[in-house]
């Protein structure tokens, strides 16, 4: 993330794998006994007590997604006096670049930024208009458990641990989580600019042209069933590999394949509503989009709805590509620690809205980490199903994270007991299908993954009372409702939203058969 700024600039980064936790067994050999209690309760339309039995169904919870830190950027003093009219922040949806101008007297200090997919790389260049204008110090900092050290081949080689259990980062001296490495470099040109080393972690720049700083950063991670001690993967060396592989590869170059890579997907589709996209009212090509949103509700701007429908197919290209993890909570942009829900793929809708628009927004390449991560989930699920439920297929929950959780969550059953996540899931595999006719994605990847889900989505129905298959318990996703007496529940029977996503299932298993 970009926040701008003059005298000081951050860039926040995140790489997706940074993750706390490691993989661990998502099966409870109490459920079954606690999940009859619950079904006698349901049978008995004792729903208050149903919902607080249904507690005893919950797991531990799902870990939480890492920042991996900052760069962080000090420029001299002379930019305190820079010119409030000249400054602008602005991201370009059409070439996936973020640009921060301003003036200082008659200088004009630039700085652009980007990731290059194909190079894995970010980039920044901070230029000057005027010759040997430009000086600053550079960092890098995180968090998380990490030390930093600069060298003498203008770099900052950053090395760090995430926590290896959920718990508050102050209690934290676990050293078996994802380990991570970060290489920060500099390319110098221009001027008589000169780089030194301070206080053995900062890099100063003085009286240069313009630099381009490029990032790269790594991760021990080697897939949701691996345990980090256990991986093959040294972040460092891949990180300083990397560094090197970009060596004499100008930032013209790296800028023509990121955009060569990204306008491939971005310029698929194009919107177009108004006569004039440049155009606000009352002329002032300074209001801020921030400005215009908030307009919006009473100013008729068409081009606000085409910025916004682009802004979001931005969104699913820079989180979601072959290779990465899935969309969470945060996509890339988190900040924090200990972010809002941790962060984490929530089943529910959440994770389901993320990959909704790639379809028909002509994006469907980024539904590779989706479909993935659905069979990691498929292999967890399936001992899940068995121990928890004593059921066939596999079966997901409500809150997941990068270990492929698929037990219940722990805490209210509200919103932490919901088997169907992993069958709202696979309906995006039978939708992919539709839009490709794809039939050795069909026959490959869908039809297993969804066969399977359906087996257990059979288990689970049982006969009720008046003869039909029902769910039970059943939850209606962070629902609850009054009973008789004025009191809440959350855990019933059949609700609306398990019976038509197994219709839903079902319906696709018996065409994708055919």
């Amino acid at each position: 993330m970009v926040w701008g700024g003059v005298v000081t600039e951050t860039l926040q980064l995140n790489e997706d794998t940074l993750w706390t936790g490691v993989p661990v067994d998502y099966t409870n050999p109490e459920a079954p006994k606690a999940l009859a209690e619950v079904r006698k309760l349901v049978d008995e339309g004792e729903y208050v007590k149903a919902t607080e039995a249904a507690f005893q169904l919950s797991d531990k919870p799902s870990d939480v997604y890492q920042l991996l830190g900052d760069i962080n950027l000090e420029f001299d003093d002379s930019h305190v006096s820079y010119t409030e009219e000249t400054y602008r922040r602005e991201l370009d949806l059409d070439t996936a670049t973020v640009k921060v101008k301003y003036s200082v007297g008659d200088v004009e200090f630039t700085r652009e930024h980007f990731i290059s997919y194909p190079d894995q790389v970010i980039v920044t260049k901070i230029s000057a208009s005027k010759s040997g204008s430009l000086s600053f110090t550079v960092s890098l900092d995180s968090k998380l458990h990490h030390h930093s050290l600069a060298n003498g081949d203008n770099q900052i080689v950053m090395e760090g641990t995430c926590r290896g259990k959920r718990i508050k980062p102050k209690d934290d001296d676990d050293p078996k989580g994802i380990k991570f490495s970060a290489v920060l470099g500099l390319q110098i040109s221009g001027g008589k600019g000169v780089v030194s080393i301070l206080h053995n972690r900062k890099l100063k720049v003085e009286n240069s042209d313009s630099v381009v700083l490029l990032l790269v950063a790594s991760s021990s991670f080697d897939g949701p069933l691996i345990d980090p001690q256990d991986s093959k993967k040294n972040p460092t060396s891949e990180s300083l590999n990397r560094m090197i592989s970009l060596k004499g590869i100008s930032y013209a170059d790296l800028y023509a394949r990121h955009l060569s890579d990204y306008q491939s997907l971005f310029h698929r589709v194009s919107l177009k509503l108004s006569k004039n996209p440049t155009s606000v009212k009352g002329g002032n090509d300074r209001v801020s989009t921030a400005e215009r949103v908030r307009s919006f509700k009473t100013d008729e701007d068409p081009y606000m709805v085409e910025l916004l429908f682009q802004y979001g197919r931005y969104l699913l290209i820079a989180c979601s590509r072959p290779g990465t993890q899935p969309s969470n909570l945060q996509g890339i942009w988190n900040k924090d620690v200990e972010p809002a829900w941790d962060g984490a793929p929530h089943l529910n809708i959440n994770l389901q809205m993320n990959y909704w628009p790639s379809l028909s927004c002509n994006l469907w390449e980024c539904q590779e980490p989706l479909f993935d991560y659905i069979s990691s989930l498929a292999i967890n699920g399936s001992r899940t199903a068995r121990v928890n439920y004593e059921a066939s297929g596999w079966v997901a929950h409500q809150v997941s994270d990068v270990w492929a959780k698929t037990s219940p969550d722990y805490g209210d059953p509200v919103w932490a007991f919901w088997p169907m996540g992993g069958a709202w899931l696979v309906t995006h595999l039978w939708e992919h299908y539709t839009y490709t006719m794809d039939k050795g994605f069909l026959e490959r990847k869908a039809y297993p993954l969804l066969e399977s889900c359906a087996s257990f989505l059979l288990d689970w129905l049982i006969e009720g009372k008046g003869g039909f298959l029902e769910t039970n318990p059943s939850t209606s996703p962070e629902h609850r409702f009054i009973v008789p007496g004025g009191k809440t529940a959350s855990v019933s029977y059949s609700t609306t939203m398990d019976m038509s996503i197994i219709r839903e299932v079902f319906n696709q298993v018996i065409s994708a058969s055919e």
